[in-house]
């Protein structure tokens, strides 16, 4: 299997491709005035639970980030628990403003 995944800023989410179908999207917002993507939910599509769509698309927006120069505002649970469990993507992170 195959997982394709791209940045589609028209809807300003990263989309998770499967053998060419739409299996998960995680949408954010971008602030480049600050420097910073903010991640705000993150779905995968039920047929395509379990098989590494949603750490693969986590994965693949947090390398994007990086190359980006952006720091990272993970309001989504999932990328939350994504980046504490692993330690390399913890520079990403920014502290939201109040």
């Amino acid at each position: 299997m195959s997982i394709d995944i791209r940045d589609e800023p028209e809807s300003s989410r990263y989309a998770a491709y499967v053998d060419g179908e739409l299996a998960g999207f995680s949408e954010y917002t971008l602030d480049p005035e600050r420097g910073r993507i903010v991640i705000a939910h993150t779905e995968v599509d039920d047929a395509f639970e379990g098989r590494g769509v949603g750490s693969a698309l986590v994965r693949g927006e947090l390398d994007d980030a990086r190359r980006r120069r952006l720091r990272v505002v993970p309001q989504c649970p999932f990328v939350k628990a994504y980046i504490e469990r692993h330690p390399d993507y913890q520079d990403l992170l920014r502290t939201p403003p109040d």
